[in-house]
């Protein structure tokens, strides 16, 4: 597996996950909990669409697959041990907005994938 690869995949996708998680940190302390998702969802959509669009070069839509699958895992993965296990909310941790959140961190690099590609034809 190439250094870029690794970068892409394990590196940004770790730190996305990171700035959601440090933002649900702090924020937890002004926000109600049932908030939480919905106000972190637009900030976290923002940051990864610009990782996308300028950090990420890569030219198959193969990649941008293997980005979704491994973002979504690292966060189904990484939500379930730091913050299910540690901080077992009161009415659980899986509700709309988390749904939403593993289903955009999937469908986000294919739709930029879909972006790309087809810029390159016009």
């Amino acid at each position: 597996m190439n250094r870029q690869l690794l970068k892409d995949t394990l590196g940004w996708g770790f730190l996305l996950w990171l700035i959601g998680y440090i933002l649900g940190i702090v924020l937890f302390m002004v926000v109600p909990p049932m908030l939480l998702g919905w106000i972190i969802m637009p900030v976290g959509i923002v940051i990864t669409l610009w990782v996308l669009l300028k950090k990420i070069k890569a030219g198959s839509l193969n990649y941008y697959l293997l980005l979704a699958v491994v973002w979504t895992l690292i966060a189904v993965v990484f939500d379930y041990f730091f913050l299910v296990k540690i901080f077992k909310p009161a009415g659980g941790y899986y509700k709309l907005d988390v749904y939403l959140y593993y289903i955009l961190t999937f469908v986000l690099p294919l739709a930029v994938s879909w972006y790309k590609l087809n810029q390159k034809h016009i």
